[in-house]
């Protein structure tokens, strides 16, 4: 059986703002933007060559149990770039406020820059270079075809 991880909801205090936010600063493509039910408006937002989106909505948190979570309280979601230097170039020419990239060691996935969403979820970008030429959605097809043989 195959899980996908698909769509995170995202707790911010304005729809609207927060849509322009990941799309025009981050780049996220929005997939929609629409009341779904009555009285239940949903924005979903996707990065581009993601397989997973955020979810923002007005009435989102009354469908799932537990506490709701308060606009800015997640950390450490996490993008991941093949180039964090022109990805860093990308988001600054796009008005985004984001860190300088910091190298951590010379290994593949260990430079990170961050930045907040209007709220405060805390975001990172991770360099994986790898990523320039074994795309994520190539290696999970792969693997699948390989436990399918």
């Amino acid at each position: 059986m195959d899980i996908t991880l698909e769509v995170i909801p995202l707790p911010v205090s304005d729809i609207d703002r927060a849509r322009d936010f990941y799309r025009d600063k981050v780049g996220f493509h929005v997939d929609i933007d629409q009341e779904v039910m009555p009285g239940m408006r949903i924005v979903q937002l996707t990065p581009p060559g993601s397989g997973c989106s955020i979810a923002l909505g007005d009435s989102l948190w009354e469908m799932t149990p537990g506490p709701t979570p308060a606009p800015g309280t997640y950390q450490g979601l996490q993008l991941c770039v093949a180039d964090i230097k022109a990805a860093h170039a990308e988001f600054v020419a796009r008005g985004l406020d984001i860190s300088e990239p910091v190298q951590y060691a010379p290994d593949d996935g260990a430079t990170f820059m961050h930045f907040q969403d209007p709220d405060g979820n805390g975001w990172a970008v991770q360099e994986y270079r790898r990523r320039a030429t074994e795309p994520l959605h190539e290696l999970l097809a792969n693997q699948k075809r390989q436990r399918e043989s």
